[in-house]
Parts: C-alpha cells; structure tokens; sequence
C-alpha cells in the first residue's frame, strides 16, 4: 500500500546528528499512515452521520431544517474541544514522549465511537439522548487533538532531514485513507432500507471502532521513542512547563499554526455541509452519489498527498501550501456551484479536484510546514495548540455554512464566498512564515534566548 523510495533528488540537507535507526523512518511513517487512518475513521463517520442519520435519530422533534442545524452543530462540538484536549496533550507529549500520546488518543477514540453506536435514541429516552452524543463527541475531541501533533512530531523526527516533507505527509494520507474507508463504510449502510437504516444500521459503523483501536494499538505500541526526544530529555531534559516555553519563543509561530489550520474549513464543508446539501430535497441527488465523490477525492488525495509533500522537499514548503490555500478559494467555489445544478456529471470531477488535488497540496505540506516552525522541546504543544485552535474554527465552519445558507438550506454562494473567506488567513500565514525545507532537524525552531531567561528543565 505504502511506498517508500529509496532515492532521492531533493535538495541537499546536512546529515543530521539524530539520524533515526535503520527503518525506524518507514515504520514511523507507516504507524503514522495507518494509526491516523483508523483514528479518523471514527472522526469521519461521524460526520457523515450528523449529515444524513442524527437529524432523523437525535434530533427528530424539530423541523427538518432546525434538526439539521442542530446535528451539524453536534459535529462541532469536537472542535470546540480540542483546543482543551491539546492543552493537556501537547503538555504530557513534550514531557512524556511522542509514543505514550499516540497510543492514548488511539484508545480514548475507539471506545468513544463504539460508545456512539449504542447511545438510545430521542424516541427511547427523550432529551438524555442527545446530551450523550454531545458527551461522546467531546471525547472523540479530545484524542483528535493530540493524534495528528503527536504522529506529525513522531514521523517528523524520525524521517531524513531531507525527506522530512514526505514522511510526514503520510500523517495526512491516512487521514483521508480514514475518511475514505468512513465514506465507504457508509456507501454500504446507505443501501439499507430506511427503517433498518434508523433502527440498527447506522450503528454498525460506530461498533467497528473496536476492532479499529485493537489493529492500531498492535502496531503503535511498537515504535520506538524518536531520537530528537530521546536526545532531548537525556542532555537539556524537557521543559517543566512547555506551554510557558512555547509562549515565550514561539508565540508568532503559534499564530501562524493557527491562522493556516483554518484551511481545514475546506474539508469539513466538502465533508459535511455539501453532502447535506447535496442530498437535500432543493438538490436532489441521493445519498450514494454524494458518498462517491467523497469517496472517490479521497482516493486521489492517497496519491495527490505525498506526490505534494515530495515537491515541498524540492522546492520549499512554502509555494507548495500557497497553491492549495489560495488554489481552494476557487475550487471550493466551482465545487460548490456544480453541487448546486444537481449535475453528477459536475459535482464528481469538480470535487476531485477541489479536494482530491488541490487541497491537498495545503494537506500534504502542513504536517512538516507547521512542525518544522518549532524545536524538539516544544512541538508536540506547538502543533497541538496552534492547529487545535484554528480546527475548531473550521468544526463550527459548518454550523456557520446551514445559518447563512437560509432557511430553505440553498444559499450555496454564501457558502462559498464563506469558504474563500476562511482561505485567506492560511495565505497570511504561510507569506509571513520562513522556509525550513532545508534546515537540519536538530536546528529546526530553536531561538536565541538570553541565557538568565532559559527554562527550568527536568532531566527524563
């Protein structure tokens, strides 16, 4: 499934001191790709279900319209978490190591989801209902917000200083891999009538979990700790509070993280806005049709991701993530317009390459774009932080998008411009930043700090 080349003709970088251990990278990379697959697998099926199951399950004594609104708004409940849940993560990654929060957030997600599928319904225990899917949806939150900084700085840290841009993006791959297996995984449940559909069906995604967190807790409990970390906690030692350190040297770096993670408001409406959307009686187009060309952008975003990430370890992070930012802006757009007509023959090409292609040139950069802005002791809560704060804008991008699109749910213009308006910050961010493709690792994000002002630290 995953390829790794030997070869390389990208830019040349120093040796690095922290080389990892023969195949550490690959593994990382494939712990990274597979973990982050099975994790979003439950963060995605939920998104499909607050689009087409939750309404109609959790929600079914309001109009259609407010039903809707209200189960998107469930769906960004986890984002509003996440800032919270990466506080206390990225604190015990920097401190602990990056292994111990991969394996945390992997558990804290399985059983949330599978929690999910056996919540009553409205019409069996009346408002309990939905106050437990809100309950749920917090703690799947809270392990997101740890699991892509904590893969991120694991496959960072152990990849080739000069690949370090394609190694990472296997942390974003297998989130879309996730998402692909979540659609498809629905496309199946979809078939079902609708009694069965709303009685048992839509559980049985939710139960699946299970056997997810037993296949990713088998693989990530086998890597080793990366040797930046390693280093790290044996020489310097660890930063008692990294949240203080990564406040005082990497404050505008924090920033940056924060206005490009808004980019994520790309896929959550594609995700969930435009499949309810498209779905809806004023479109017309039946569940499986909109599931296709999720299913079918995110198989191209499989190949799409690394092929960007590998141009970024040529030419720069910074051109790479600027074609997706403010390519997306117009993609949404023409994406969103095609929607609109009720034409398949428009909505699947067009929504390839609105996210299959060019999203993802922003998708594949990221992991190795924001986690080269900051050093070893601090990237965990760097990335965590910075990217959990701009997610949970994007989460509630969707409850923003049903509002303004009007009662009658067809306001897809204003949908759009909102889009392209949430892809301006991200261009802000990456035109400001510096370009790290080519600095060694052990250098990565550090400052010149006075020395009377260098942080208590404690030795591992």
């Amino acid at each position: 499934m995953l390829e790794f080349p030997r070869r390389s003709n990208a830019v040349s970088v120093p040796s690095s001191p922290l080389d990892a251990p023969p195949g550490q990278p690959r593994k990382a990379a494939t712990a990274a790709w597979i973990g982050s697959a099975l994790e979003y697998y439950d963060f995605f099926i939920y998104g499909s279900a607050a689009a087409l199951i939750f309404p109609k399950v959790f929600f079914d004594e309001s109009d259609p319209a407010t039903a809707t609104l209200l189960s998107l708004a469930t769906f960004g409940v986890a984002y509003a978490a996440r800032p919270v849940g990466a506080l206390f993560l990225g604190h015990f990654g920097d401190r602990l190591g990056r292994k111990k929060i991969m394996v945390f957030t992997l558990i804290l997600m399985g059983l949330s989801t599978f929690l999910i599928g056996c919540l009553p319904t409205r019409a069996q225990v009346g408002g309990l209902a939905p106050v437990l899917l809100v309950i749920c949806r917090v703690l799947q939150g809270i392990s997101a917000a740890g699991e892509q900084a904590s893969a991120n700085s694991m496959t960072l840290e152990h990849a080739p200083p000069n690949r370090r841009g394609y190694f990472t993006s296997f942390t974003l791959s297998g989130t879309q891999g996730g998402q692909l297996l979540a659609t498809l995984v629905f496309l199946a449940v979809a078939q079902l009538p609708d009694d069965q559909l709303l009685s048992w069906g839509w559980r049985v995604p939710f139960w699946a979990s299970i056997a997810v967190t037993v296949v990713g807790f088998v693989i990530r409990r086998t890597l080793q700790e990366t040797p930046a970390f390693t280093q790290q906690a044996a020489t310097e030692g660890v930063p008692r509070l990294p949240l203080a350190t990564l406040m005082r040297d990497h404050w505008a770096d924090v920033l940056r993280v924060v206005a490009g993670a808004l980019i994520a408001s790309v896929s959550t409406i594609f995700t969930v806005w435009a499949l309810a959307y498209g779905t809806s009686d004023s479109v017309g187009m039946s569940r499986s049709q909109m599931l296709w060309v999720g299913a079918l952008a995110n198989l191209v975003a499989l190949a799409a991701i690394p092929l960007w990430a590998s141009l970024s370890d040529r030419i720069g992070r910074r051109p790479v993530y600027l074609i997706g930012a403010a390519g997306s802006a117009l993609a949404m757009f023409l994406y969103l317009w095609a929607v609109s007509t009720g034409s398949y023959a428009l909505t699947l090409p067009l929504g390839i390459l609105a996210f299959g292609i060019v999203y993802s040139a922003a998708n594949g950069v990221w992991p190795s774009f924001y986690g080269e802005m900051f050093s070893t002791r601090v990237r965990l809560s760097g990335m965590a932080i910075g990217t959990q704060i701009g997610f949970a804008v994007a989460g509630f991008a969707v409850t923003f998008a049903a509002q303004i699109a009007g009662s009658d749910g067809t306001g897809w213009s204003a949908v759009a411009l909102f889009t392209a308006a949430l892809c301006v910050p991200p261009v802000i961010a990456v035109l400001s930043a510096r370009e790290t493709h080519k600095m060694p690792t052990e250098q990565l994000g550090e400052r010149i700090v006075p020395e009377a002002s260098q942080p208590e630290t404690v030795t591992a």
